[in-house]
């Protein structure tokens, strides 16, 4: 049986992509644990407090830089390719590239405010940080649609 062959892969775009998927993993980490978190909490309103102000700090001075940086080595990724495979003229990388910005709007303008409010005390800031949670959530798995699937994308 004959093995398929490959072309070779530089190792820079390998350490880039690597970082690209350490990032993205990083950056959606809360998404995924902070809302069963706050469920727990029940009705202890002083401890959903505490948590939202450690989730706000957590949130500028690492996930929102992950977030940041998972752009970052997209963008390198496809800039520093050898070849045609991935271009900017692709409908998947620009879809990608605005879900991203979206991303970057909902974390910055949504939740990161709306989080350092309920640590302070402003109950009434819950329902939006819920609500930033499940709008990222849901571009998080258009952007994972649009990294897998590539709509627009010639060959493979």
């Amino acid at each position: 049986m004959a093995r398929a062959s490959f072309p070779a892969v530089p190792t820079s775009y390998k350490v880039l992509l690597f970082l690209h998927i350490l990032s993205v993993v990083v950056a959606f980490a809360p998404a995924s644990v902070h809302p069963l978190l706050t469920k727990q909490f029940g009705s202890d309103r002083p401890m959903l407090q505490r948590f939202a102000g450690f989730a706000s700090q957590n949130g500028r001075r690492v996930y929102s830089p992950a977030l940041l940086l998972a752009g970052l080595f997209g963008i390198l990724l496809l800039v520093t390719q050898d070849g045609e495979q991935f271009d900017f003229d692709q409908t998947w990388v620009n879809l990608a590239l605005l879900v991203w910005i979206a991303m970057n709007g909902v974390v910055h303008g949504m939740i990161l405010p709306n989080e350092r409010k309920l640590g302070q005390g402003d109950d009434s800031a819950e329902k939006k940080v819920d609500l930033g949670g499940m709008l990222v959530t849901l571009l998080f798995l258009v952007m994972m649609y649009l990294m897998v699937f590539r709509p627009g994308q010639v060959g493979y």
